[in-house]
């Protein structure tokens, strides 16, 4: 009966694990969005915001890669 119990608790503890990965999708939605606004603003500066729009939403997803090597940590860890 344990085991169930641990099993369940893995397997919710993984879900929300993964719910920083919906914060990282908002983030790097609203990156990409304020860099086609100002690119459209102001075509001149395309390099330097495409620049900078590409570092922000690489550090965007490895937030969502790091939850989910936490979700995988949880749901295949032999306890």
């Amino acid at each position: 009966m344990d085991g169930n119990i641990l099993d369940a608790a893995r397997f919710i503890g993984a879900g929300l694990a993964m719910i920083g990965a919906a914060g990282a999708g908002v983030g790097i939605g609203l990156s990409v969005q304020g860099a086609l606004t100002g690119m459209a603003r102001n075509p001149d500066t395309y390099g330097n915001l495409l620049t900078n729009m590409i570092l922000g939403v690489a550090f965007s997803e490895s937030i969502a890669i790091y939850c989910l090597v936490i979700a995988f940590l949880m749901l295949f860890k032999v306890v």
